[in-house]
């Protein structure tokens, strides 16, 4: 079965998100992201506040001291992180509070977004059509963050470099490194949420280990905030997904060289968690079972370019391409990436992708 697109998939056109690359000291790397995206951050931060001060009982000065109590995590598992968001604050000239709040977006909202963000997927090289594996999804967030996404090519004194594609000041969102890892996420709902490392930071957590069974481990070991799922493959090969709650975690594995996932969980032992329900959880497990078919149909003829036609797919009601006045919520695919980690590249458009063409990003380029 291919692939359906409907009278919307006409690139409406050309924009890309904005391209940027920072090197030197965590510090220095936070700096010039900062200065470089100022005026993105500032939307950003202001979207982020609106949301959680459009409840009387919250204060920006409560958010500003529970945002801070997440840092001690930071510092005592990827310090390297606190480091980048102190050099951020001051080169956006926000509050290092506020740079901090960027980056627990999940958390801090947790009582006001709901849980329906992003297709993700794996593709092991034995089942393209070049050999090349493939790593990626559709991530579908409110459609502001199509706006104010960019794509950042960081290059630290120390340790792999990165290309991602993240909201205008979080330091970590979804990408690869230069040692062949691809890392991408998915959100999870469940209860048991707490004070923490935070989840988005996760992902790039993850790209610093050159092995997906290193990162596994890693991960497993570290006191998580919150829930997520992360998709990941390596140079040798190996795919692997992380579903996790706050304290627990389970890995899932390729079947027959091609995994996937979406916004519920799928492990045995978690589904005792999901607090996902109703049409969300409808929503989840209709785009889950529509990527999972068409990757298995298309196996072994998968490349980029029919990568982008799937994540470009409008069948059904809740198709894996989400576009606004889909359903009740402004949730739309927001952006969309196509990885491959053993070339050194990442192809994104801006999302809808049925109305954007993807651009081509690399660590040589």
């Amino acid at each position: 079965m291919s692939p359906q697109s409907d009278a919307a998939n006409a690139r409406v056109s050309e924009r890309t998100f904005p391209f940027y690359t920072f090197r030197g000291s965590h510090r220095e790397i936070g700096r010039q992201y900062g200065e470089a995206c100022r005026t993105l951050i500032e939307e950003h931060l202001d979207c982020v506040n609106a949301k959680l001060l459009s409840k009387p009982w919250i204060s920006k000065e409560k958010v500003d001291r529970l945002a801070l109590e997440f840092r001690g995590y930071v510092r005592e598992y990827a310090a390297f992180f606190d480091e980048e968001v102190e050099g951020l604050a001051e080169g956006a000239g926000i509050g290092l509070s506020e740079a901090y709040a960027l980056q627990l977006r999940a958390e801090l909202h947790r009582q006001l977004e709901t849980g329906d963000e992003c297709t993700t997927y794996a593709v092991h090289a034995s089942r393209t059509a070049d050999g090349v594996a493939l790593i990626g999804q559709d991530a579908d967030l409110p459609a502001f963050y199509a706006n104010i996404g960019v794509v950042t090519r960081i290059m630290p004194e120390g340790g792999p470099s990165i290309l991602q594609f993240t909201p205008a000041g979080q330091v970590s969102y979804i990408g690869i490194n230069d040692r062949g890892v691809g890392v991408f996420g998915n959100f999870l709902t469940c209860g048991g949420w707490r004070i923490g490392f935070p989840r988005y930071l996760l992902s790039r957590l993850a790209l610093t280990h050159e092995r997906v069974a290193d990162a596994l481990t890693h991960l497993s070991r570290v006191r998580r905030a919150s829930s997520r799922n992360l998709i990941m493959t390596d140079a040798a090969g190996d795919i692997a997904d992380m579903e996790t709650t706050a304290g627990r975690h389970a890995v899932l594995r390729a079947e027959d060289g091609i995994l996937c996932h979406s916004n519920h969980y799928l492990s045995p032992e978690l589904m005792e968690y999901e607090a996902h329900g109703g049409e969300g959880l409808a929503n989840s497990r209709a785009r889950y079972a529509r990527m999972r078919e068409l990757l298995h149909e298309n196996a072994g003829g998968l490349d980029a370019g029919r990568m982008q036609a799937i994540l470009r797919d409008r069948q059904g009601p809740y198709p894996i391409c989400r576009m606004p006045g889909d359903e009740e919520s402004d949730t739309i695919t927001a952006a969309s990436v196509i990885a491959r980690p053993a070339l050194g590249q990442i192809m994104v458009a801006v999302g809808p992708p049925n109305q954007y063409e993807y651009k081509t990003y690399a660590f040589g380029a």
